[in-house]
């Protein structure tokens, strides 16, 4: 029950046993360990456990059809989730909203800004996969290198990396096998940053 539990709690988080290891200051083996119910940790790192999850002894130890992961519910917010942009070509953008998702905002005043947009296509794979969804926060500028939703040409909406260079931009994917798309001189015009990707969320 507890290694069980342990796993759960760790992968709910999203920490490797390795970082949870490094925060509990023990071996990552001691934590593949306890989740395979190999060994049972003694009480002050049981406690140590329960403290950085925010759970009670009897949820940790205890059967977890019960389970709750406590929330901070004043950072959630429902925020639409809009179908799709292509991570792929020739996918024209799309701007009804299916559907809401609650989502961590730390700065509740920037909340507006974050929308849901699934993809289309395997280009930046295996980072973002087809049918997945990502949160996006609306700006219209990212830094070099990094992950946007871009509109080309007012209807295409792609999910790239953005280079810049003197006079052009370059569109790059992750799957080496879609090939770079470059807009140099007045072509540059056709391409606008519709927002930051900050989140992916994949359905397994």
């Amino acid at each position: 029950m507890f290694g069980d539990n342990l796993k759960y709690l760790r992968q709910n988080k999203n920490l490797t046993q390795q970082k949870l290891a490094d925060v509990l200051g023990i071996s990552r083996s001691a934590i593949g360990m306890y989740e395979s119910g190999e060994r049972e940790p003694d009480f002050e790192t049981l406690e140590a456990i329960a403290d950085f999850f925010n759970v009670r002894f009897d949820e940790l130890i205890g059967e977890r059809k019960n389970y709750v992961i406590p929330v901070d519910m004043e950072n959630i917010y429902m925020r639409p989730i809009y179908d799709s942009a292509a991570a792929g070509f020739n996918v024209l953008a799309q701007d009804t909203i299916i559907g809401y998702m609650p989502t961590c905002i730390k700065s509740p005043s920037e909340q507006d800004k974050y929308i849901w947009v699934n993809v289309v296509g395997d280009s930046m794979s295996p980072l973002i996969d087809d049918g997945s969804r990502v949160l996006l926060k609306k700006q219209d500028s990212v830094d070099n290198g990094q992950i946007a939703v871009v509109l080309i040409d007012d209807e295409e909406a792609v999910v790239k990396k953005v280079y810049y260079g003197k006079n052009w931009i370059e569109l790059q994917s992750i799957n080496p096998y879609y090939p770079p798309r470059r807009f140099e001189g007045s072509e540059v015009q056709q391409v606008q940053i519709i927002g930051l990707v900050k989140e992916v969320s994949k359905t397994l």
